[in-house]
């Protein structure tokens, strides 16, 4: 079992910066991979990026590709997301999430992954 708690939401002005982080516990190997997703309201839960916990191989989605980076701690069991440039359209419920086996399926496809956080509110706003 694995345990993801989510950090460092909030709310922010356009233009501006956050960082979340999660923080992993439990019994685990390095095999594994993790990602962000978002889920804004009355839209459907999208991938946002995701790492290989063994390689560091990093994938973005198209949205917040060069304005968004997804990192590990040196222990692999701590995700962070550095949101740069932040939009409006960036506001959603975001959730870190776990996938035993670091490779199979689809990355961004949420059914893909076995274990995931409480989740976190970003808020952009003008």
């Amino acid at each position: 079992q694995v345990q993801l708690m989510e950090s460092g939401g909030g709310s922010v002005q356009a233009g501006g910066s956050l960082i979340l982080s999660c923080a992993a516990s439990g019994s685990f190997t390095r095999d594994h991979r993790m990602a962000w997703f978002r889920q804004a309201p009355g839209k459907e839960r999208e991938g946002v990026a995701v790492i290989w916990m063994t390689t560091g191989t990093t994938v973005y989605a198209e949205p917040v590709r060069g304005r968004f980076s997804i990192t590990q701690d040196n222990a692999g069991n701590t995700l962070f997301l550095q949101m740069n440039s932040l939009k409006l359209e960036d506001t959603a419920m975001y959730y870190c999430a776990w996938r035993n086996g670091a490779y199979g399926g689809v990355w961004h496809d949420g059914r893909e992954y076995n274990f995931w956080g409480q989740g976190i509110q970003v808020t952009v706003s003008s």
